[in-house]
């Protein structure tokens, strides 16, 4: 029974829990004075500064325009975009933030993120982006041919991350930060490149030490989608082979040896042939086989390849130091995972089942 002195203590952790996690400052605004950002876009400045962006007003009828301001601090922009504008520029529908690549290399954006993330205002759903080009002046360019140009990024992220199909690597702050703050998990984010007319995915950025060590992108993205990320790939097209693969599914198995110096990756795919303009007759089974085969030998090489650079770069996005986790074992440090990890042999092996190419077959697999 709770004694009657605590009574008033338990009453204000129930109205705090009542509240849930929304800011404590209750504020009354007006649409009509107010400005809600949708996206801000950092960039490198002029003598290390950071070059902060965004595109007012996302919701009222009026013609948008880019405010771009050189600050020390991420929070100066709020505060420097206010004295230039004539609404107040409210960050509670902050939906993306877009960081340039070359200061991801550089370092220094978890300081960034935990900026946005410590905010109570703001979802910690909101999607994170690397950018290979320069976002303000696509932006600038879509204004004159698109004006919702920035709601319509993010429907784009929102759909890719509620269906899960493998096109790209989707990524929140509650997501990496969860994988900055876990041992032997080294985070990773989507690159996009940006130009005057075109803003398109490249592939997955994997992070480590705060910085960007490495970028993935064509097949190899498209292994670590189903590796990892989504265990799903709506398409897996491989030029060499001349063949596409539809709604593949993957079954990942890990096996570490007991001293950390192998592994064996069994990995397991199920889908149907979309496409094939091989020389192979693929309604002969023995030559299906052969297909099979084939693949599942470029797969293998592939897979090791793109293993063999991460060790390489010493990060490991695949989470395989997990497999170390015993319970009753002592666990041992990311320091010495690492050391295991650049220099462990591994052993990658496919199994694939597809459906072949046939007009009117029942397809099992047809729905995710």
């Amino acid at each position: 029974m709770v004694p009657y002195k605590h009574y008033g203590l338990l009453a204000v952790v129930s109205l705090m829990w009542m509240a849930g996690c929304s800011s404590p400052y209750v504020e009354n605004n007006k649409i009509e004075e107010i400005a809600p950002v949708v996206f801000w876009s950092v960039d490198k400045g002029t003598e290390g500064k950071l070059r902060i962006s965004t595109l007012v007003p996302p919701l009222i009828q009026e013609k948008k325009r880019l405010l771009s301001k050189e600050v020390d601090l991420l929070k100066q922009g709020d505060q420097k975009f206010n004295l230039i504008y004539y609404r107040e520029l409210k960050q509670g529908q902050l939906r993306m933030l877009l960081i340039n690549e070359e200061l991801a290399k550089q370092g220094g954006i978890e300081k960034l993120i935990n900026t946005i993330l410590v905010d109570p205002d703001i979802s910690m759903r909101v999607y994170l982006l690397i950018v290979r080009g320069d976002f303000d002046e696509y932006i600038k360019n879509q204004l004159t041919v698109q004006d919702n140009q920035d709601y319509f990024l993010y429907r784009m992220l929102k759909h890719y991350e509620e269906h899960n199909q493998g096109e790209m690597s989707i990524v929140n702050i509650h997501k990496f930060m969860k994988k900055v703050y876990s041992p032997f998990k080294d985070p990773v984010l989507p690159v996009f490149h940006s130009d005057k007319d075109n803003f398109n995915y490249v592939g997955t950025g994997i992070f480590q030490n705060d910085k960007e060590v490495m970028v993935i992108q064509d097949v190899d993205d498209n292994i670590f989608q189903l590796l990892d990320n989504n265990h799903f790939l709506k398409v897996l097209a491989i030029p060499k082979l001349s063949i596409s693969l539809g709604r593949i599914r993957s079954n990942v198995r890990m096996k570490l040896s007991s001293d950390y110096s192998s592994l064996s990756l069994h990995v397991g795919l199920k889908g149907r042939i979309e496409e094939y303009q091989g020389e192979l007759n693929i309604q002969s089974e023995e030559q299906l086989e052969q297909l099979i085969h084939e693949i599942e030998v470029y797969l293998e090489e592939q897979t090791s390849d793109l293993l063999k650079r991460m060790q390489r770069w010493k990060v490991d996005p695949l989470e395989v130091g997990t497999h170390s986790l015993k319970p009753f074992s002592k666990e041992i440090t990311d320091e010495q995972w690492l050391k295991h990890w650049e220099n462990m042999r591994i052993n990658v092996d496919y199994d694939i089942k597809v459906h072949p190419l046939i007009n009117g077959a029942v397809d099992v697999f047809q729905n995710k």
